[in-house]
């Protein structure tokens, strides 16, 4: 199989910078030929010295007809390249194109500029929610003069892809975005009391800063979700989440533990009292929050059955 890397974004996203900067890295190296396949050339270009000496050799694909498994193997035949990296032109929609049947994506990664995520997420919602549901990293570089907006840009994100990692960056570096006084709720109380718009941004919260609520207290409205896969005694107290859009409607929610979970009805809504572990759940695949009821008592339904996290 070839090892195929996909660097996606939309133009001026930053795309041919990280490329450049990558091939250079001494994880980076290797013996064999990388091909490079542009999808988009934008202003900025790749340095032939640099190419030459990372032993990369660049193919241009600008028309999406011709990104095909077809036109791909060609290439591949023609290089016999050890990897392939794809810089992948942002309007076209990686779903809807097949790769060679040797191609094996290692990781996709979503290069974003920050001084224009408000705009694309406002306009071009749907293509840029593809570009972040596929990849495993996400990188939201020029955030500079945006401290404000990047803890609503990560939820955004996270909404997602929650599992992605996400770095945001300004002219000095990677910066540090998990700011406590940001969060809807107070952490120095106990209970933590989780309004509508508290539990997704908890829930969130909850996936990067694990142990900021090991062992605490939280108390929220949720609805009852019996997954059939989940041993006996646990069930799923969550919320209809809308992640990008109307019709993109989401169950958000982590497994309880609860003795008398099977006298719970599929769909009521609870008030539930849980302390949060942190453990390994074989239906997560890792460690992470699991809830233990304290207790749970019938509720009626939230004014706002669907949370957003804007």
């Amino acid at each position: 199989m070839t090892s195929v890397f996909i660097i996606n974004g939309f133009l001026d996203s930053g795309k041919t910078d990280f490329i450049n900067y990558t091939i250079t890295q001494p994880y980076f190296q290797d013996r064999r030929t990388t091909l490079l396949i542009v999808c988009e050339e934008g202003e900025k270009e790749y340095n032939d010295k640099v190419l030459e000496r990372t032993r990369t050799v660049i193919e241009v694909i600008d028309d999406e007809d011709d990104f095909n498994a077809k036109k791909l193997t060609e290439l591949e035949k023609k290089h016999r390249p050890g990897r392939i990296v794809i810089e992948f032109n942002g309007m076209w929609i990686l779903k809807n194109h097949k790769l060679p049947w040797n191609w094996k994506v290692e990781q996709q990664i979503t290069m974003i500029n920050g001084s224009t995520f408000e705009s694309y997420f406002t306009n071009m919602k749907s293509l840029l929610a593809e570009q972040i549901r596929g990849s495993e990293l996400i990188i939201m570089n020029r955030c500079d003069g945006l401290d404000d907006k990047i803890a609503s840009y990560k939820r955004n994100i996270k909404a997602l892809n929650q599992q992605a990692d996400i770095i945001f960056e300004n002219k000095d570096g990677e910066m540090n975005v998990t700011l406590e006084e940001d969060l809807p709720y107070d952490l120095t109380k106990d209970p933590i009391v989780l309004t509508d718009k508290g539990y997704g941004i908890w829930y969130l919260d909850a996936l990067d800063n694990m142990d900021r609520y090991r062992g605490r207290t939280i108390e929220y409205t949720g609805m009852v979700l019996h997954p059939p896969q989940f041993p006996k005694g646990y069930f799923v107290p969550g919320r209809m989440a809308m992640t990008c859009c109307a019709e993109d409607i989401a169950f958000l929610g982590y497994a309880c533990r609860y003795d008398k979970e099977s006298e719970l009805k599929n769909r009521d809504y609870i008030k539930v009292k849980a302390k949060v572990n942190i453990e390994y759940f074989e239906d997560y695949g890792k460690e992470g929050p699991v809830l233990e009821a304290i207790s749970i008592e019938p509720s009626g339904k939230p004014k706002e059955e669907v949370i957003s996290f804007n």
